[in-house]
């Protein structure tokens, strides 16, 4: 049993039966089950003492309702940072996972591999799989097309390095000649190609401003210059792909209409999940419990990601998912699933 600071043994072994039973049984943990748990060899009493203890520094709280206790999160961020033992994925759980996301196969399209990613890993952790596309900013253009596909609208295709493309739909007020379109896309990739996307956003207007206009093109440059932050957007189509909120709604936690309706409202803020999820670039295994989450919604969630890197970009792989959650299973799953996403990308 490992030491977490500030407790004693005898507190260490109370906490992390405390833990395991509650998120085995989403039931407050009373003294005579912890004690059977813990096998200190000690009286439920003794128990019943240590666990106020614990109430009283913070790790647990009383449900009014119940004689049991239930973990706080400073008892589940203990467990995860001095009590939890890494488990590797079942052999089933790891044949299934590499056989759907791997489904798609080396160098398919990073947001399908993702999407598949996200669904599978939270079917096999019971939790909402979410996958988080790379940041684009530093991604240089190499060449940029444009493509006439009616009289008012563009399909424009941003071509960068690491084998990426962005592709959207411009839409044009008149109809413009095809050598003209022709035209304003040379002069395009001659002022910005070599550029990163998130270059491209801030000096836009400046490199088209003495740029020679060829005769109708005028209108469609001035398009670019006034939607550039959206044609140069710095990220991928999708960029956050949520696997089915079915599993989470499963959870006990979920059980009454006014949680489940919050779950749901939470689902549809993509802005908020994304920012949540994507600030978690870069840094590896991260979990963030509860309170610990910047935004106020989440604070009865935990975030388990894993950051997956592709060349000098990196995007994330991971959960959400109640702070009662079996945090060995879910991280072997995590890491598994960012190194089969990085495997399947580079």
């Amino acid at each position: 049993m490992q030491r977490v600071d500030g407790l004693t043994e005898r507190q260490v072994r109370v906490l992390d039966a405390i833990v395991k039973l509650y998120v085995e049984t989403a039931e407050p943990a009373a003294s005579q089950a912890v004690a059977r748990r813990c096998r200190l060899g000690i009286s439920s009493a003794s128990v019943r003492n240590t666990m106020s203890e614990l109430e009283e520094a913070g790790f647990l709280r009383h449900p009014h309702t119940s004689s049991g206790r239930v973990p706080t999160d400073r008892a589940y961020r203990a467990y995860v940072d001095g009590l939890l033992g890494r488990t590797q994925p079942s052999d089933r759980d790891l044949v299934r996972l590499e056989a759907e996301v791997a489904m798609v196969g080396a160098g398919g399209p990073i947001e399908e591999i993702l999407r598949r990613a996200a669904q599978v890993l939270g079917i096999l952790a019971q939790e909402l799989g979410v996958a988080v596309t790379p940041a684009l900013d530093q991604t240089v253009l190499e060449r940029l097309q444009l493509v006439p596909v009616s009289s008012e609208r563009l399909l424009v295709v941003l071509n960068l390095d690491s084998r990426l493309a962005r592709t959207l739909y411009l839409e044009i007020p008149n109809a413009v000649a095809a050598e003209v379109v022709e035209q304003v896309g040379r002069i395009l990739n001659e002022r910005l190609a070599g550029l990163a996307l998130a270059e491209i956003r801030v000096t836009l207007a400046d490199r088209l401003r003495d740029v020679a206009r060829p005769d109708g093109g005028q209108q469609l440059l001035n398009i670019f210059i006034e939607r550039g932050e959206d044609v140069f957007e710095a990220r991928l189509e999708g960029g956050i792909m949520l696997g089915s909120a079915k599993p989470l709604a499963d959870q006990p936690e979920f059980a009454s209409n006014g949680r489940m309706r919050d779950l749901l409202e939470l689902t549809e803020r993509r802005d908020v999940l994304e920012g949540a999820f994507a600030a978690h670039r870069r840094r590896g295994l991260t979990i963030s419990i509860g309170s610990e989450n910047r935004d106020p919604s989440l604070n009865d969630f935990t975030l388990v990601t894993a950051s997956y890197r592709w060349g000098d970009l990196s995007g994330v792989v991971g959960v959400l998912g109640p702070t009662r959650m079996p945090y060995e299973k879910v991280i072997g799953l995590v890491e598994h699933t960012s190194r089969l996403v990085e495997g399947l990308l580079t």
